[in-house]
């Protein structure tokens, strides 16, 4: 299939070269030109644009937050260009509301918009160890499904509105912050009675939650390193807004998440905004006064 690539960053990249490995042409485009150099490299086409990056069966976004999408798809000319394909398949983690406009656009410019956020860090997308959650029109979907085997693992097909897969993501992002800070907690508790976290953290995970995800944050929440990140601190504040606005729209409490939020604050003010958002477990700590 030929398609276009908006966003090109970290995960973004591993993307397209999971498409171009699947024999698939790609057309990207960033606003950074270094990153859309680097998939040129790997054999991508470059482009200009946004809109010329919009071409072909299917054009797939990946920015960084809401703000971005709005001024590539809302903002400017994108949606009234005389060329460009059927459908738009945004796989970022886009605000509920946000992702309802961008939905509501499309359907007036007579173009698809399938809303597909992924679980997974771009390590996991160089292995093809994403999973997708898809929603949006079912035919849509399978039509563009051979993108999303290329992409993925598992496609998971969550509902006929766009801004529910987009719900779905959020959802996880909260449990699995949650997770975090149960680790760092955890850490913080056995260390105050002598015990090195990475010792209290592999026993209780090998024995109680012994999936990849547990055994990847336990390792980072116990040892680090915090550079470079696969997902940084700034996004997961961006997501921590997003879930609560999420649900005070439904009148659904978050309290775990309200706390986490303030916990995200304390290391954002500690200079630890760049850094992997697990470098929050750093907080149970410093309020222990153990580091």
């Amino acid at each position: 299939m030929q398609v276009g690539f908006i966003g090109v960053g970290r995960m973004g990249r591993v993307m397209v070269q999971s498409l171009l490995n699947a024999g698939h042409q790609v057309r990207a485009w960033d606003v950074t030109p270094e990153a859309v150099d680097a998939v040129v490299a790997h054999g991508a086409e470059k482009a200009a644009n946004a809109n010329e990056a919009s071409w072909g069966d299917a054009v797939i976004s990946m920015l960084p937050n809401d703000e971005a999408m709005r001024g590539v798809f809302l903002s400017s000319k994108f949606l009234q260009a005389e060329s460009k394909p059927p459908v738009h398949i945004n796989m970022a983690t886009a605000s509920v509301q946000c992702a309802n406009e961008l939905a509501e656009a499309h359907i007036e410019a007579g173009m698809q918009y399938i809303a597909a956020p992924v679980f997974g860090r771009p390590e996991m997308a160089a292995e093809r160890n994403l999973n997708i959650m898809a929603a949006g029109d079912s035919a849509t979907i399978e039509l563009v499904q051979p993108l999303f085997d290329a992409i993925g693992k598992k496609t998971w097909r969550v509902g006929p509105t766009p801004s529910q897969a987009n719900v779905v993501k959020l959802a996880g992002n909260l449990m699995v912050a949650a997770m975090i800070e149960a680790m760092a907690e955890t850490a913080a508790l056995g260390k105050g009675y002598d015990i090195d976290p990475a010792t209290s953290l592999e026993i209780i995970v090998k024995s109680l939650f012994d999936v990849p995800i547990y055994r990847i944050y336990a390792g980072l929440v116990a040892n680090g390193p915090y550079e470079p990140p696969g997902f940084d601190l700034k996004l997961a504040l961006k997501d921590a807004r997003l879930m609560l606005a999420a649900g005070e729209t439904v009148n659904v409490p978050l309290p775990f998440m309200s706390v986490i939020r303030d916990n995200y604050l304390d290391a954002l003010a500690h200079g630890d905004g760049a850094k992997d958002w697990s470098v929050f477990s750093r907080v149970a700590m410093r309020r222990a006064e153990l580091e």
